[in-house]
């Protein structure tokens, strides 16, 4: 009798989740430019009001799912450098052109407001409770990590997950909750893995959860910008030992957020958004780790190396969808990514869901990543999912 009731409860949730995806009948593409049709990575689509969102890929494209109760929501389209567009989602239903303009946004830098570069850098610091979400809330994110050896991808792992965050005041995130995933078949040679989660390294790589040291870099103003109305000065930190190792922060002039990290360390990059509230939250992050490891045998004759070097490395990718902040709404199951690397994990593959998801098309970047995961033994992708994910 348990079974059967474990199995009718399965099916339960199972309906419920089908037709949650079901309802999402409204699906908005496009592609986000600049005012000379250059494409503009990164923005953030959304709905703040609804904590519905995602970001335009590599190539400026974008997806994003609504159901018909959305109709008369605002829609947002922002990215640091350009005003900010607001409309309603029945409206860009309506436009013929999908294709998104962004205005570049003048900057009008008071000299009042001017101050030494890494005074910029300490008050940032010091404001990040006030500007940041610092208490609980749970992010939903996509998570996706390619693994390549000798300039070539031979693995993917893609995951759909509940995060449970305090707030970059924190080392690390909370909790992860893996609730969709698929994976490639694994053609690495070197099957290297990480000790946990990546969503996990991504919140401790965080200079933000590190804590920026003032005295470790040579701080310097080296150009303006702005974000949502407000002017942002771009501070650059060049470390005193070792002047290859940037930092490089977007900070508001008037509120002193950060709204965007670039490092030089894994070639990382954090950007920040607003929720309703006026609140920042990661909005998109993307690093790529590179190691040095011995290949021997025929491993080292299949990649045709002349050493016993092989160039290995992880491509990581995540896309925050939407975020809760009511703590009677924050709910996460089984805490996963305290140990274990996420290739490990076993997710049964729901292509509907995969199929509903509002993730960034493919960037030009991945369809190449793809067609070299499907060159190996000439098995596309899908065929891979379905195969591996069982």
């Amino acid at each position: 009798m348990g079974s059967i009731k474990t199995g009718l409860v399965l099916t339960l949730i199972l309906l419920l989740c089908f037709s949650a995806y079901s309802q999402k009948d409204i699906k908005l593409a496009g592609t986000i430019f600049d005012e000379n049709k250059v494409p503009v990575p990164y923005a953030a689509i959304g709905i703040p009001s609804k904590y519905i969102g995602t970001s335009s890929n590599d190539d400026g494209a974008f997806f994003l799912a609504l159901s018909k109760s959305n109709l008369a929501d605002t829609l947002e389209i922002s990215s640091i450098g350009f005003k900010t567009i607001k409309t309603t989602v029945q409206k860009f239903i309506n436009r013929k052109n999908k294709d998104i303009t962004l205005e570049e946004a003048a900057i009008s830098l008071d000299q009042v407001t001017i101050l030494a570069s890494d005074d910029y850098v300490k008050l940032a610091k010091k404001s990040l409770r006030k500007n940041m979400i610092s208490k609980p809330h749970q992010l939903n994110v996509l998570y996706r990590r390619f693994s390549r050896e000798h300039h070539k991808s031979r693995f993917l792992v893609e995951h759909y997950a509940k995060v449970i965050d305090q707030g970059p005041l924190y080392d690390t995130i909370t909790g992860i909750q893996v609730l969709e995933g698929r994976k490639s078949v694994d053609y690495r040679m070197v099957k290297k893995k990480q000790p946990l989660h990546a969503i996990n390294i991504m919140a401790m790589n965080n200079p933000l959860r590190q804590g920026i040291i003032f005295n470790k870099y040579n701080w310097q103003k080296i150009g303006d910008s702005s974000y949502d109305g407000e002017d942002i000065a771009i501070i650059q930190g060049s470390d005193k030992k070792k002047p290859r190792i940037k930092i490089k922060l977007h900070i508001g002039i008037d509120t002193k957020s950060i709204y965007k990290i670039q490092t030089t360390n894994l070639n990382a990059i954090y950007i920040y958004k607003k929720n309703k509230d006026g609140k920042l939250y990661l909005s998109y992050h993307s690093r790529e780790s590179m190691y040095n490891e011995t290949i021997q045998g025929v491993h080292k004759e299949n990649l045709n190396l002349s050493t016993d070097k092989v160039l290995v490395s992880f491509r990581h990718e995540a896309i925050i969808l939407g975020i809760e902040t009511d703590k009677k709404k924050i709910n996460i199951g089984e805490n996963y990514g305290k140990k274990g690397d996420m290739g490990d994990l076993k997710v049964s593959y729901n292509p509907d869901f995969w199929a509903n998801l509002s993730m960034p098309p493919a960037s030009k970047f991945y369809k190449e990543s793809v067609k070299e995961l499907e060159s190996v033994y000439g098995i596309e992708l899908e065929n891979q999912f379905r195969n591996i994910n069982q």
